[in-house]
């Protein structure tokens, strides 16, 4: 082989062992703390829904099949199944199990409000909470009587605040998109 080329091979060799050697202390030194992921979206209200079966004591089963029909969950007990998805619901509805459809934007705390048995108050529910619906015209920073123009108008430039390709925060992002699917039943 030529003498260039064994030179060539072992300085690109040591260059390389250089570079992993510098990542290596870098990741030792410097350790970068592991984030834990936000729940947003489905995750979250499985989350909120989790809590709120647990804190009333009913037993369940998540991502059970029902009626051939994949649901979130399922009270074998009261044979009710909890679905995100309508088409599921709309295929168990006409059989013997109850079915429940949540929407994306409902709070996991309001699903007592759905279930077809009597549910026991949670504590520390306030009865002066805020309405969904009026929380959603907060976010997007119009009045509750704004029409849809002004709804979209608004959602389009609270978007560009906190879209998470301009800075934003995905969980923020998350809150607006609800918001404004909310907001825009409320006027339509």
């Amino acid at each position: 082989m030529p003498e260039w080329l064994v030179v060539g091979l072992w300085l690109s060799g040591a260059i390389g062992a250089l570079i992993a050697g510098i990542f290596v202390a870098g990741a030792r030194l410097y350790p970068t703390e592991p984030t834990r992921p936000t729940a947003t979206g489905e995750g979250r209200r499985r989350t909120e829904i989790r809590q709120y079966l647990s804190t009333i004591g009913e037993a369940f089963a998540e991502d059970h099949f029902v009626e051939g029909q994949h649901v979130a969950f399922y009270l074998p007990e009261r044979d009710v199944a909890i679905t995100f998805d309508a088409r599921a619901y709309f295929r168990i509805e006409h059989s013997p199990t109850r079915a429940v459809l949540v929407e994306h934007e409902m709070p996991g705390m309001h699903l007592g409000d759905r279930l077809p048995f009597e549910t026991p108050e949670v504590a520390g529910e306030d009865d002066d909470r805020l309405d969904p619906r009026e929380a959603a015209f907060a976010v997007l920073g119009v009045s509750p009587g704004a029409s849809a123009p002004e709804v979209k108008r608004a959602y389009r430039e609270k978007v560009k605040e906190v879209h998470p390709d301009h800075g934003g925060d995905r969980e923020r992002f998350q809150r607006v998109r609800e918001a404004y699917t909310t907001a825009r039943k409320r006027v339509s």
